[in-house]
């Protein structure tokens, strides 16, 4: 191909300067924390192979040191490479070990001295390595700042839930009155939701445990000890503490990115969930005069450059386009893990990219509506109470003591004049004056059963 010029600092050599000179496309690099697993992957390996007697013991201590610091982050800036290249992720298996020999090779000399493929690479293939690193990085991404971020904002839906349970309120469906519920009810409902996903999550990284390290090339595992992947990939399940395991088949592990459409698919939930959670509370908070406002959020800047004293549900609205962007997200994952074009997949990089970014996001977005939203919202009991009085849809209750038909003329009579239903029902004696307190006991709409009916 020819020479290619490398920056005189660089660690890295010709492949990977190629790489930066035919992939000029944006300004997305992989992520600190995938960096760290091929890192962490590549001194597992170098450890593995000279336990099996493939590389000399200098030679390997000199590799897994290089490849230690790597994952430490010391040396990110000699990774210049763009997520847009070869749908493999060569480019940047190869910095990894273009950058990793070049240390190795300030420590041993003469005929220690390391080659990046086939030394630091030896056992492996990108077609390998990358699907690998991708699925440890998602799990530690999950386990240490998504689990305990969506954990935060349950803990703190449920302690509201618990604050508000008192309230009774209008429900609502179409974005129209419906029977009571109380406060805590909806606050409780958001808490389940998240829960619920926290429990989807777990179990998508669960299936991310599955590693294609050992298949090489084509799945085959050509140019590997057969005792490789399962002792290297032990090595780095001890390091990061969580579970790890060689692939039952390795066509099917790099062939197809199921594991990571699963996960791209249980993050979405996680979104859908978040977005109706925080639009839900923006509407409640809406107002301060012609909106809902049965809540009030803290007021955490300004509103507006032109409208003094104007406050905007402004945590709200970052999380619901952080929502967006996982839904985006999810649609290029599942075309990129329907592009494993017979025994490998090609948009390994994106789909990187794109997992990573929305495990980051959701777990900072959470977080933050948790601390800076939920925790300091405030009920406003006497609204609630307002519109309750106003809604017709309390005449539902009425259907047991004097049916439907009697109830919707109720209904009706009370939203046409603006009136309550139990002024209406007193007016129109259609219940004993006795009965009409069970009849219209609100609290007790909120819970199953027949109201009066004990």
């Amino acid at each position: 191909m020819g020479e290619v010029r490398v920056p005189a600092g660089a660690l890295y050599a010709a492949q990977t300067q190629r790489a930066a000179e035919n992939f000029p496309i944006s300004d997305r690099r992989f992520t600190r924390g995938f960096i760290e697993a091929l890192g962490r992957i590549k001194a597992a390996a170098a450890e593995t192979n000279a336990e099996l007697g493939l590389l000399s013991e200098p030679r390997a201590r000199a590799i897994a040191a290089a490849a230690r610091e790597v994952a430490e982050g010391r040396w990110d800036d000699h990774f210049p490479l763009d997520i847009y290249q070869t749908g493999s992720g060569t480019s940047t298996n190869m910095n990894a070990n273009e950058v990793i020999a070049a240390l190795a090779n300030r420590i041993v000399a003469g005929e220690d001295r390391v080659h990046p493929n086939d030394h630091v690479n030896c056992g492996q293939s990108s077609n390998d390595v990358i699907p690998t690193a991708i699925h440890i990085s998602c799990r530690a991404l999950i386990g240490g700042e998504l689990v305990p971020a969506l954990g935060r904002l349950r803990t703190a839906l449920a302690a509201k839930a618990e604050d508000f349970d008192g309230i009774v309120k209008s429900g609502r469906t179409h974005l129209m009155d419906a029977t009571p519920v109380r406060l805590g009810q909806e606050f409780g409902g958001y808490a389940r939701q998240v829960a619920k996903g926290i429990e989807r999550v777990e179990r998508a990284s669960a299936e991310m445990a599955e590693l294609a390290l050992g298949g090489t090339a084509t799945g085959s595992g050509i140019n590997t000890h057969p005792e490789f992947a399962a002792r290297t990939i032990a090595r780095v399940a001890a390091e990061y503490g969580f579970d790890l395991r060689e692939a039952e088949d390795h066509f099917e592990a790099q062939g197809g990115k199921d594991a990571c459409v699963s996960l791209a698919g249980a993050l979405n939930t996680v979104a859908a969930s978040l977005m109706k959670i925080a639009d839900d509370i923006r509407w409640l908070a809406s107002g301060p005069t012609s909106g809902i406002s049965e809540i009030r959020l803290p007021a955490v800047q300004p509103g507006s450059s032109i409208m003094p004293g104007k406050v905007n549900p402004v945590i709200c609205e970052a999380l619901m386009m952080v929502c967006a962007r996982v839904a985006g997200n999810a649609v290029t994952v599942t075309i990129g893990g329907q592009r494993g074009n017979f025994e490998l997949n090609v948009m390994m990089p994106v789909i990187a990219d794109a997992l990573l970014e929305s495990i980051a996001l959701l777990a900072n977005g959470a977080r933050v509506f948790a601390d800076r939203c939920v925790d300091g919202m405030t009920a406003r009991p006497e609204r609630a109470r307002e519109l309750l009085e106003r809604n017709p849809s309390i005449a539902t209750a009425l259907n047991a003591y004097i049916g439907y038909d009697r109830a919707a003329v109720v209904a009706k009579k009370a939203a046409a004049e603006g009136r309550s239903v139990r002024e209406v029902v007193a007016e129109m004696g259609v219940i004993a004056p006795e009965r009409l307190d069970d009849a219209l006991n609100v609290r007790q709409m909120t819970e199953p059963g027949i109201p009066g009916k004990g």
